[in-house]
């Protein structure tokens, strides 16, 4: 058995007594040691110079009835008890020096005296584990037992984790915190689900700069957003969101933009300007395409983020804002500071938490839940309610998780797509005509110059003119990208394992050979024919 060490303040009022009546009476510290079943085996009791008498007397008193106690008189320097900086530096400095050992002793807290100030200190220091140990709180006796001092003990554990309705609380708001970082949207890629788990956690116990990375339109000026609003609603946040497209700052009016000037500072200056960050003022931040900014910008942007203060064009005086930035890009910034493009001391100060967002050309398995999402949306703006027809929505999903397509703009490109159907959907409904020409609309705004002539080449090589015009337009560049990968594998079972990663992982025996050489036989082809050239 560990031995019972508690930690608890002198009761200057609580513990008082002198004549034999005080074993009459409940005195906390006393009565605390009184309990045969609950044995303390060192009592460390803080006090001052004006009650060391009474200390004196409380510690002859517990010897008296608890022999196996060990009372320790700590003498504390607190010249305020209700001075919170005094008395937290005191017992700091006394748990920071103290020789805890924790194999052989258990800690306690002893709540009941002490000021109130000096209680939350005692709680706060168990909370950080300055003080290793479980808190206790005594009470005085009550009812039937009034005529006993002893009272009663009661232990409270701040690991909150063996609460089982607390814990299913948290872990309730921990879930309605994700899916709000989601937009409600159920999303099922694992590694996204836990990318925003790992931010829930970020948003709401640091206030660090947090860095979004990602290709343009996977969602980092949205994320932000809804960061923004998680921390506002939890009282962490109480000033506005201010966003800016650094890419949009250009020249003299970025520093302008940013930081503020002062009236007359240059020509067309006729009033003063805040500026962003002074604008962003106890709330957050938002600078996407940080990448894009000037290296004076930058370093302007580093004193802000580190001291809190900078300086407006034409100012002679700093100004102070306190915001939380969160930094958006699309660039690899380490790249950029190796080319003298992005301030290395800039980088190491907003890379402490940085959140990669994939493409949704990396998320296939999510465009589902975002397609009802954009109807859903689409709905609310418009104030019209669309659907799929059961076969279109199966061609358009069938079409967007197939590997060949890009989704070179990510979500935009998704949005864009449910809007022009649901747009030109007759009486709401998107049937089989809108999702074909919208296939087509994607399709060609994803070619890029020679590309389209790359793949008809690619064709040419293996099929007539005449063969080529009797393939469907949406089928052509899904088939020169098959004929791609086949080139670029040495087997037919590796090219199968590239063009069919996803659908391959839910059949329990899949035979990607098979399905590849059915493919390439509908066309007249075969994978010897088409990779005998490389080996030409």
């Amino acid at each position: 058995m560990k031995q019972r060490v508690v930690f608890g303040f002198l009761g200057t009022k609580l513990d008082r007594g002198s004549g034999p009546e005080r074993w009459d009476k409940w005195r906390p510290n006393v009565s605390l040691c009184s309990h045969e079943d609950e044995i303390v085996h060192r009592l460390e009791l803080f006090h001052d110079h004006h009650s060391s008498s009474l200390a004196r007397r409380v510690k002859a008193d517990i010897e008296q009835i608890s022999p196996e106690t060990t009372i320790v008189l700590n003498l504390i320097g607190i010249k305020k008890y209700w001075d919170f900086e005094d008395v937290f530096s005191q017992l700091h400095d006394f748990f920071t020096k103290y020789q805890f050992d924790q194999e052989n002793e258990e800690y306690l807290a002893h709540m009941t005296t002490g000021t109130h100030v000096a209680q939350i200190c005692l709680f706060l220091l168990t909370e950080s584990r300055h003080l290793p140990g479980k808190l206790l709180q005594s009470e005085p006796p009550r009812g039937r037992d009034a005529h006993q001092p002893t009272g009663s003990n009661t232990v409270i554990d701040l690991d909150l984790s063996k609460y089982d309705q607390l814990a299913s609380r948290f872990n309730q708001e921990q879930a309605e915190a994700q899916d709000f970082l989601k937009s409600g949207i159920a999303t099922r890629n694992k590694k996204f689900n836990q990318l925003i788990q790992q931010i829930e956690v970020v948003a709401l116990r640091s206030d660090a700069p947090i860095l979004l990375t990602g290709p343009t339109g996977a969602g980092k000026s949205h994320l932000a957003g809804r960061i923004y609003e998680l921390r506002q609603h939890r009282c962490q946040l109480d000033g506005p969101i201010v966003e800016v497209n650094c890419a949009t700052l250009r020249g003299d009016t970025a520093m302008s933009t940013l930081f503020g000037h002062k009236k007359g500072a240059f020509t067309g200056a006729q009033n003063n300007r805040a500026g962003l960050l002074r604008e962003a003022h106890k709330g957050l931040l938002f600078l996407d395409e940080i990448g894009e900014l000037g290296l004076d910008e930058q370093a302007m942007l580093l004193r802000a983020i580190e001291e809190g203060t900078f300086m407006p064009v034409g100012a002679d005086h700093q100004v102070k804002s306190q915001f939380q930035l969160i930094a958006g890009t699309n660039r690899d910034l380490r790249k950029d500071v190796s080319e003298g493009r992005f301030r290395e001391d800039l980088l190491a100060r907003i890379n402490l938490w940085t959140f990669e967002l994939p493409g949704l050309a990396d998320r296939r398995d999510d465009i589902a839940p975002n397609l009802d999402y954009e109807l859903s949306s689409f709905t609310n703006k418009h104030g019209r309610v669309v659907s799929f027809n059961k076969e279109a929505k199966q061609e358009f999903l069938k079409f967007a998780k197939d590997p060949a397509q890009p989704w070179r703009g990510n979500f935009r490109d998704l949005n864009a797509a449910i809007t022009r159907m649901a747009t030109l959907a007759p009486r709401g409904r998107i049937r089989h005509d809108e999702v074909s020409d919208e296939i087509q609309r994607l399709q060609h705004s994803w070619l890029r110059p020679n590309q389209q002539q790359q793949q008809t080449a690619q064709l040419d090589e293996f099929l007539s003119d005449k063969q080529i015009e009797q393939i469907d337009p949406f089928d052509r560049p899904q088939l020169a990208a098959v004929i791609h990968q086949c080139r670029n594998s040495k087997t037919l079972s590796e090219a199968g394992r590239a063009l069919f990663a996803v659908s391959r992982t839910k059949k329990q025996n899949p035979n990607d050979s098979d399905r590849l050489k059915k493919y390439l036989a509908r066309f007249g082809l075969n994978f010897n024919e088409i990779t005998s050239q490389n080996r030409s």
